[in-house]
């Protein structure tokens, strides 16, 4: 049992039964759900979140009686310099743009990235964000990685940001990828649910095995398919870090192209044949049920028909 009280800038929980033995991150992104993980980790390495008066770090547990105090600082300036980078957009109104992200534009400014990014491109069409992600995040709800094309979502106010990340959070929102994979799989449908989480050994990639992984679930529906590789449609019951990749090489047909986890197909075609295909949700101001589908790149088309035994059909709308 949590009893919960908020204000403007503060949240206090107060856990009054016994709870699951939580990471403190973990627990406050599943009962802050307008906060992003990140976000929560943030706002406590930070200080601005104490457990009975004190700070504390992202990994410490929760336990019945703790006193959670959240004090929601100022929104940040944003200073990252607008860029006119060519956008596809699908949709836009005064609360969000849905865009059809290209493969190979990285999402947000980072250490290794200060410019170039889809933030830089939001910016300069839409000068007005959500600043709830932060001043290197604005209007993100979701990410893409680098290597993926398709749907996209951004908020263009806070608003619109936390009733998102809300239906992300409970898993309201709808995610179906199409990917390109080796080899041909045994059966034509099916489900993964394989925790994932860090890779033990190297941090830079996700694994089933990290033994400290959370619960992710992954439906599959092979379209077409050859001997050599298959078009299969992903739907996402989750949203973990690298999940479709990560399940996909779990069960022996890695996303071809896949640097990191493609193993020796890593370099068949020039970037991870990954495609977010379609997204709905309910639109944060209307409820309307919003439903958007991004066409396959050209890229996409073409490693499909790379191969003589494959013959080419559009997937079921």
């Amino acid at each position: 049992m949590i009893s919960t009280g908020h204000t403007s800038s503060t949240t206090e929980l107060v856990i009054e039964k016994e709870a699951p033995r939580l990471r403190l991150d973990q627990f406050l992104a599943r009962e802050l759900p307008r906060f992003s993980r990140s976000r929560i980790q943030e706002l406590i390495r930070k200080d601005f979140v104490t457990v009975n008066g004190s700070p504390a770090r992202p990994r410490d547990l929760v336990r019945a009686g703790d006193r959670i105090i959240l004090n929601e600082p100022p929104l940040e300036k944003i200073d990252i310099e607008p860029q006119a980078i060519p956008l596809d957009v699908i949709y836009d109104d005064d609360d969000l743009v849905v865009i059809n992200k290209p493969a190979g534009l990285v999402m947000h400014p980072g250490a290794g990235q200060r410019d170039q990014t889809l933030v830089n491109a939001l910016l300069h069409r839409y000068p007005t964000l959500s600043g709830i992600g932060g001043k290197e995040r604005p209007g993100i709800v979701h990410r893409l990685d680098k290597e993926t094309s398709g749907c996209l979502v951004v908020a263009k106010n806070d608003e619109a940001h936390r009733g998102l990340s809300a239906q992300f959070a409970e898993r309201n929102m709808e995610k179906i990828y199409l990917a390109i994979i080796a080899g041909k799989l045994r059966r034509i449908a099916g489900t993964i649910k394989e925790e994932i989480g860090r890779h033990p050994v190297d941090r830079q990639r996700m694994s089933v095995r990290s033994g400290r992984g959370r619960e992710a679930k992954t439906e599959y529906r092979v379209v077409i398919s050859s001997n050599e590789m298959t078009l299969v449609e992903c739907r996402l019951h989750s949203g973990r870090t690298h999940q479709i990749r990560v399940h996909l090489q779990h069960i022996g047909h890695p996303v071809m192209g896949d640097k990191v986890y493609g193993g020796r197909f890593a370099k068949a075609f020039p970037r991870q044949m990954l495609h977010a295909w379609k997204l709905a949700f309910e639109h944060p101001r209307t409820g309307e049920r919003k439903n958007f589908e991004a066409p396959l790149p050209e890229d996409f088309q073409k490693a499909l028909k790379s191969l003589p035994a494959l013959t080419f059909s559009a997937p079921r709308a």
